[in-house]
């Protein structure tokens, strides 16, 4: 079953953890692939440094401002995408950053999308690479993730909520300045498919495993 709107109805902090587990489902056209998430970080709008949506809306960022239950995607050192999902109520801009995950279905044709993945663990092992494994763009932004018609291009299912002894919290990867104190990246412990962490680093050119890192 769906997740339904109550549960991203919420504040970020709560349902960032709560995703952990959950499944999501991305309908491709050479078949769905579900995604089991393990990693994930929470963005606090226009209280918290490290969003997109710090400094107001913007033509951008305008789907974090609506509804809950929605897909914010963007596009990132000119080479990634990233996928976000919006919570808590319309104009807090809150979302969570899906930044790792477990593909538990439809391997071959997230393999097809990430062929210099060495293994099943890294298909979707960072924000970038999650994206680019169930191949999500900007098309998708704005994307209603409680729906239940069977062929809507992004769901999130109820599938099995981890347990609060497994799940770990840190600060998030490559968010500076204030933002940079918050523990607000929620993993699975011992999952394999979890990014490594890294701090932010201004001057280093940034790869696809840190995209994303400049948070939602």
């Amino acid at each position: 079953m769906p997740l339904p709107r109550d549960f991203f109805h919420r504040p970020v902090l709560e349902v960032a953890p709560d995703l952990l587990g959950r499944v999501l489902v991305r309908n491709t056209e050479d078949g769905p692939i579900e995604l089991r998430l393990t990693e994930v970080e929470a963005y606090a709008g226009r209280i918290d440094p490290g969003s997109h949506a710090y400094r107001g809306r913007t033509e951008r960022n305008a789907v974090m401002f609506g509804p809950p239950g929605h897909a914010y995607v963007y596009f990132t050192y000119g080479m990634w995408y990233c996928l976000n999902l919006v919570c808590d109520g319309e104009g807090t801009a809150s979302g969570v950053l899906l930044r790792a995950g477990e593909v538990v279905r439809g391997r071959e044709s997230a393999r097809r999308r990430r062929p210099k993945a060495r293994n099943d663990s890294e298909l979707a092992k960072g924000p970038a690479r999650l994206a680019t494994a169930l191949g999500v763009d900007r098309a998708l932004n704005g994307a209603d993730v409680c729906g239940d018609a069977p062929d809507a291009p992004l769901r999130i299912l109820t599938g099995t909520p981890v347990p609060a002894e497994r799940i770990r919290t840190g600060p998030r990867t490559g968010v500076g300045g204030e933002g940079a104190v918050h523990p607000w990246r929620y993993w699975i412990a011992g999952d394999p498919s979890v990014s490594p962490y890294r701090a932010h680093q201004p001057r280093r050119r940034k790869t696809a495993l840190d995209a994303g890192g400049a948070g939602v």
